[in-house]
């Protein structure tokens, strides 16, 4: 069945998922402390020992609830220090039709939930009327983000901002490559001076303990779960370490996960790590589909005249060759490159087209659009690495992502190294976590998972999501005919009922269920 629908169309796409439950009594009402299969909900026994913490809600603006709770910093010292971890809610807005807590990790790693939640609590095709409606919607900066026992690499906020902005750009040719390394092992060492033992408790497996907490301090018997992004890895790790506990989980944007930890075939200690999940295949694809919506787009993309393929190859060839000076700044190869793969947020590709046309012009380039030069706030770079380099096995020899350097930009033009240096600094990372989950994937769940993925999804590749899905024991994959990472930037109202219905039922799709994006995005006025 096609699930490509309008408005008008949604009863009855409403009736055929209702139609397909799965898993009916699992999900809409509370399920035993041990599913009817004997799936045991109590398997990784070092939470279990944990305090359930004490949630004391007050308001914080805007219709919102925020609190803080108390974990332990070490789960096999559950007694031992604590933590606490910020936590905000936007509760129910029908109390009477609650269903009980939608807990949402919008991914990173290292972005905060709580400002995400209050950003993006009310974007109608993420959250909607009706789903707010029945849930209280809850996210929470992870341990070592933001609010949370943050990783910190620098004793000053100032110190912080110089160094991450002197970071090399992305090495374009061998004689760049050293101190593109020796900054990354100097970032890595900074960090081993100044986080303190948060940076060997940050793996995901204490993130899925955290959640099982937070699940316990709401009181719900089970868990209701949307993770975006990185979420998925959260949502994986929790779904096998407490598959009992499974109410009904969203995985949007997902991962690969053995490939994301271990690398598929021990290939962890060989290949990098966003090599080995295709990102850049992902990135290439994704941005040969910006082009074509350029092309379709007419007037109302900046760099639809001409051949738009023909004219970016013409651009960064010619950049190759030489930095292009535009009002005073040189844009290089690598920074161009770096800017054509930023490609999450369909919201931002106007800009990007205005972008690109005005460097093949060699004319003023727009203002903020480099992210290398923004302003740094936060400890997102620091979360990311702590988080990143903790879970996932890389290799630690630079003489191999010199050669797949090579190796990859001849087979993905342009891209291939994005990939290749993305992580570099997890191949010099101090901190290590003794219990960080590496499988299995498969046990099964107390209720089905549902996977959304993008057709050209440039951070989590729809390819990807399959492989994810298929190493989960009860899964279903819907795609969404979109462009960008996962539906928080690609509005869809037949993705979102899609979720909606399950999260409510535990309605599933029907196998090989397609959904449309609702606009391009060259349409006029901003998405966001």
């Amino acid at each position: 069945m096609d699930l490509r629908f309008g408005a008008d169309t949604a009863r009855r796409v409403r009736r055929a998922v209702l139609a397909l439950a799965v898993g009916a009594g699992v999900l809409g009402a509370p399920a035993p402390a041990v599913a009817e299969d004997g799936i045991d909900p109590y398997l990784d026994r070092t939470a279990e020992s944990a305090d359930t913490p004490s949630l004391s809600w007050s308001d914080c603006q805007d219709g919102f609830q925020c609190a803080t709770a108390q974990v332990p910093l070490d789960y096999n010292g559950p007694r031992d220090e604590r933590i606490e971890l910020a936590v905000i809610k936007l509760p129910a807005t029908d109390p009477g039709r609650r269903i009980g807590t939608l807990f949402v990790h919008f991914g990173g790693p290292g972005a905060s939930g709580v400002d995400r939640l209050r950003e993006r609590a009310r974007w109608p095709w993420l959250f909607s009327e009706e789903l707010r409606a029945r849930f209280d919607v809850v996210s929470w900066d992870s341990r070592a983000v933001s609010r949370s026992a943050p990783v910190r690499c620098f004793p000053t906020e100032d110190e912080q901002t110089a160094f991450l902005a002197a970071m090399p750009a992305m090495p374009a040719i061998p004689a760049e490559e050293p101190p593109f390394y020796d900054w990354a092992a100097r970032f890595a060492e900074r960090c081993a001076q100044q986080a303190g033992p948060i940076l060997n408790h940050a793996s995901t497996a204490d993130t899925a303990r955290d959640l099982d907490l937070l699940r316990r301090a709401v009181g719900d018997p089970l868990l209701t779960y949307h993770g975006i992004s990185y979420g998925t890895q959260v949502g994986a790790v929790y779904a096998n370490m407490f598959p009992g506990r499974v109410r009904a989980m969203v995985f949007d944007g997902s991962m690969d996960f053995e490939g994301n930890v271990n690398g598929h075939d021990g290939r962890g200690a060989t290949v990098p790590l966003d090599t080995r999940q295709n990102v850049a295949d992902a990135i290439s694809a994704t941005f040969d589909a910006f082009l074509r919506q350029c092309s379709e787009a007419g007037p109302r993309c900046a760099f639809s005249g001409g051949d738009p393929k023909l004219k970016w190859l013409t651009l960064i060839e010619r950049a190759r060759l030489a930095p292009i000076e535009l009002d005073g700044r040189a844009w290089t190869y690598s920074t161009i490159v770096n800017a054509a793969a930023d490609l999450s947020q369909p919201s931002t590709f106007p800009d990007l087209a205005a972008l690109l046309q005005r460097l093949f012009d060699a004319g003023t380039a727009l203002p903020g659009l480099v992210r290398a030069s923004a302003s740094y706030t936060g400890n997102r770079t620091e979360a990311y690495h702590a988080i990143q380099c903790t879970d996932s096995t890389v290799p630690t020899d630079t003489g191999i992502y010199s050669r797949a350097a090579v190796s990859e930009d001849q087979r993905v033009p342009y891209f291939g190294r994005v990939a290749v240096f993305s992580s570099i600094t997890c191949a010099f990372w101090h901190g290590h976590a003794a219990d960080r989950y590496t499988g299995p994937w498969n046990r099964t769940t107390a209720a089905p998972i549902l996977v959304l993925n993008n057709r050209f999804d440039p951070a989590t590749p729809l390819a990807g999501a399959y492989d994810g899905a298929a190493q989960l024991a009860r899964a279903r994959v819907v795609v969404t005919e979109g462009v960008g990472h996962s539906s928080m930037y690609v509005p869809s109202t037949c993705t979102e009922l899609v979720k909606r219905e399950y999260l409510f039922t535990g309605g599933g799709p029907p196998e090989d269920t397609h959904c449309a994006a609702d606009r391009s995005p060259f349409d006029l006025g901003p998405v966001l």
